[in-house]
């Protein structure tokens, strides 16, 4: 029933910004946390940021002071902002709710940053 749709990935220059979105429908984002992970090929999915249901944030190493997740409850979406990106950024990046009783992950969008 909970579907997510991220959108906003791209094609983006090396210091250039981009800001993903996550659609939820069929559930809410206000009773949910809210994760944003990447995959780059041959590596495996992590974790790079995280918003709870009460607003706290978690970011990983390599995008804090960069990236900034965010929620608007009104629209039932989770950003995340994406300032100063590097090549090493490049990955498909995937939008999870985290519910008492089940996990949902979306599609993935891809953003590549050329150097």
């Amino acid at each position: 029933q909970v579907q997510l749709v991220e959108s906003g990935g791209g094609l983006v220059q090396a210091g250039g910004s981009l800001r993903l979105s996550c659609a939820v429908s069929g559930g809410s984002v206000t009773n949910a946390a809210m994760d944003w992970y990447r995959q780059a090929p041959g590596k495996q999915r992590e974790l790079v940021a995280a918003i709870s249901a009460g607003g706290s944030t978690n970011y990983a190493d390599s995008v804090k002071g960069r990236f900034t997740i965010s929620r608007d409850n009104a629209k039932n979406t989770v950003y995340l902002q994406m300032n100063s990106l590097k090549p090493e950024d490049t990955a498909v990046y995937y939008c999870k709710a985290n519910y008492v009783l089940y996990d949902y992950w979306g599609q993935g969008t891809q953003v590549t940053v050329s150097s």
